[in-house]
C-alpha cells in the first residue's frame, strides 16, 4: 500500500450484521467478493442504535454523550441536533493531508448540510441543492410514484395513521435514491481517479431502512416460502423489560407469511445495494486503483426484523440492532480473514487515519484497529471490550451496553438489567442478570461498565447519586472496593 491509499467508504442504514454471514439467505455476491479480498468482522457493533448519534460517532470517534448528538436530528432541540465543529473529524485530517473528499447520500447528523465544515470538499448530501439538481438531471425523484405488486400496511391504534412496513415496487432503481446516489458517486470517481491526489469517496444510502421497499427484479430472486424466520421470533420475553413486551404487541398481528414477506423485501433491498456498490468497486478497479484503495463497507446500526417479536430499532439492546456488518479490504489488509475483535463504528475514523498515515485523533472514546485488519490472528484477543449507549429522547429510555469477551451486559435504567453469554446463547433468550450463579460475572461486567463511564466522562450517569436514580444492580462505588 502506498503511503496515502484512497478510501471508498460504503455505508447502509439499518442493516443487520448477520446478513453477511456465509450461511445467510441474503444474496450479496459483490460484498462476498469484497470479503474474500479483505477481512469480515464478526463482532463489529454500533455505539448507538439510532442513525444520527451513530453517524456522529463515526465522524468524530466520540461517544454520543461527548459529541452531543443524542437522537435523530429532526426530532430534538437545536442543542441536540448539531454535529459540533469544535471536535476534530477524520475527513478534516484527510483534507489536511491532501485528499480530495466527496460525500454522497444520507447525512443526517446536523441540519445545515454544510459538509465543507466537516472536511467534505464535494457535498452530495441528500437535501442539498447540489443533490436535488443532480437527481433532476438524472431523471430521479425523491419519492417516485409507482405500483406495488406486494404491500403490507400496519393498522395503527386509534389516533395514529397507518404506515407501510414493506412492499415491492415497479419503480426502477435508477429513479430511486439508491441509484441516484450511486450515479453521483460514480461521477466523483470519474474525476478523482484521473488526478494525482489521493481521494476519499463516502457513499451513504438510506436502504435497507424501513419501510422495506424493494424493486421487483431483486425481490424475484427470493422465494418467500423458503425464507426462514429468525430463531427467536416467538420469544415470550419473560424476564426482560416490560417495554420490550409492549413493543412486541405492536407486531403481534403479523402472520408467518407476512413476516416472511417482510424479510424477503428487506433482503431484496440489500441485494439491490450489493449491485450498486459493486458498480462503484468495479469503477475503481477499471481505473487500476483498487489495489491502492481501502474499501470499507458497514452500516450505522441493525434491524430487529422480527427477532424477539419486534421490528425496527432503538427499543432493545439485542444483537440484531447493535451488531453491524463490517468488511474492510485493500492492500495490507488480511485477505479472506475473519476477525472476532470488538470494533465499534466510532473506531473506524482512528483506524483509517492510521492506515492512511494521517494525523491521528486521540481521546479515550475510541482507538485504532489497524493492527486487527492487518494481522487479526495475532491481535483479536487485545480488542475484546466494547461499549454502547442509548438516550431515549422520545421515550424515557436510558441504556448502556457493555461487551467483554463472550459476555454482554445491558444496563436498563428504565427496567431490569440483562446479562447474556453470547457464545452459549447467541439469540439472547436467557437473561442471566438475576441468576445467583452469575452474580460474580454480573459484578465484573458492571465494574467494566462504570470504568468506561468514568473514563469517557459520562457524567450524567456516573454522578447520578439521587436516590431515585440508583437503578443499576451495582453502582459506581464498586470501583472503590
Amino acid at each position: 500500500m502506498s503511503s496515502q491509499p484512497n478510501i471508498l467508504f460504503l455505508m447502509t442504514d439499518q442493516m443487520q450484521g448477520q446478513t453477511l454471514r456465509p450461511d445467510h439467505p441474503c444474496i450479496t455476491p459483490n460484498l462476498d467478493k469484497l470479503a474474500a479480498r479483505g477481512i469480515r468482522c464478526e463482532r463489529a457493533y454500533t455505539p448507538n442504535a439510532v442513525c444520527s448519534p451513530a453517524r456522529a460517532s463515526l465522524m468524530t470517534g466520540l461517544l454520543p454523550h461527548n459529541h452531543g448528538v443524542l437522537m435523530v436530528t429532526h426530532t430534538t432541540d437545536d442543542d441536540q441536533s448539531g454535529l459540533r465543529t469544535e471536535y476534530p473529524h477524520w475527513a478534516q485530517r484527510l483534507r489536511a493531508a491532501g485528499y480530495r473528499t466527496g460525500y454522497f447520500g444520507k447525512w443526517h447528523v446536523e441540519r445545515t448540510n454544510d459538509l465543507e465544515r466537516f472536511g467534505w470538499q464535494v457535498n452530495g448530501a441528500a437535501g442539498t441543492d447540489y443533490y436535488d439538481e443532480k437527481m433532476k438531471a438524472l431523471g430521479g425523484e425523491r419519492h417516485p410514484a409507482g405500483n406495488y405488486s406486494l404491500r403490507w400496511d400496519h393498522d395503527a391504534p386509534s389516533g395514529y395513521h397507518s404506515s407501510i412496513l414493506y412492499g415491492v415496487t415497479d419503480v426502477p432503481v435508477e429513479r430511486r435514491m439508491l441509484g441516484i446516489t450511486t450515479e453521483m458517486a460514480l461521477g466523483f470517481l470519474d474525476e478523482a481517479t484521473l488526478q494525482e491526489d489521493p481521494w476519499c469517496c463516502f457513499v451513504s444510502v438510506i436502504e435497507p431502512h424501513d419501510p422495506f421497499i424493494a424493486g421487483a427484479e431483486a425481490f424475484a430472486q427470493y422465494s418467500v416460502e423458503d425464507i426462514p424466520l429468525c430463531p427467536n421470533v416467538h420469544d415470550a420475553l419473560e424476564g426482560r423489560p416490560g417495554l420490550y413486551r409492549k413493543t412486541a404487541r405492536v407486531w403481534g398481528s403479523m402472520s408467518t407469511r407476512q413476516k416472511q414477506e417482510a424479510a424477503a423485501c428487506y433482503y431484496a433491498m440489500i441485494t439491490e445495494i450489493d449491485r450498486q456498490f459493486g458498480r462503484l468497486i468495479d469503477k475503481v478497479e477499471a481505473a487500476g486503483q483498487l489495489d491502492d484503495t481501502i474499501v470499507v463497507f458497514t452500516s450505522d446500526h441493525g434491524e430487529l426484523l422480527g427477532s424477539h417479536g419486534m421490528y425496527c430499532k432503538n427499543i432493545s439492546g439485542y444483537e440484531e440492532v447493535y451488531h453491524i456488518p463490517l468488511v474492510v479490504a485493500g492492500s495490507g489488509i488480511a485477505p479472506g480473514a475473519v476477525s472476532r475483535a470488538r470494533i465499534g463504528l466510532h473506531d473506524l475514523g482512528p483506524t483509517l487515519l492510521e492506515l492512511t498515515n494521517c494525523a491521528q485523533i486521540d481521546h479515550p472514546d475510541s482507538r485504532s484497529h489497524a493492527a486487527v485488519f492487518q494481522h487479526p490472528r495475532e491481535n483479536d484477543a487485545h480488542f475484546q471490550t466494547g461499549f454502547g449507549e442509548y438516550f431515549g429522547g422520545r421515550i424515557y429510555l436510558t441504556q448502556r451496553v457493555m461487551y467483554h469477551n463472550n459476555w454482554k451486559l445491558l444496563f436498563n435504567g428504565f427496567d431490569i438489567d440483562e446479562l447474556y453469554n453470547l457464545e452459549d446463547d447467541p439469540h439472547e433468550m436467557n437473561n442471566l442478570a438475576e441468576n445467583p450463579a452469575c452474580d460474580d460475572q454480573l459484578r465484573h461486567m458492571f465494574t467494566l461498565l462504570w470504568e468506561r463511564v468514568k473514563t469517557t466522562g459520562d457524567h450524567s450517569l456516573f454522578n447520578s447519586h439521587y436516590p431515585a436514580l440508583r437503578l443499576a444492580s451495582y453502582g459506581p462505588n464498586i470501583l472503590e472496593a
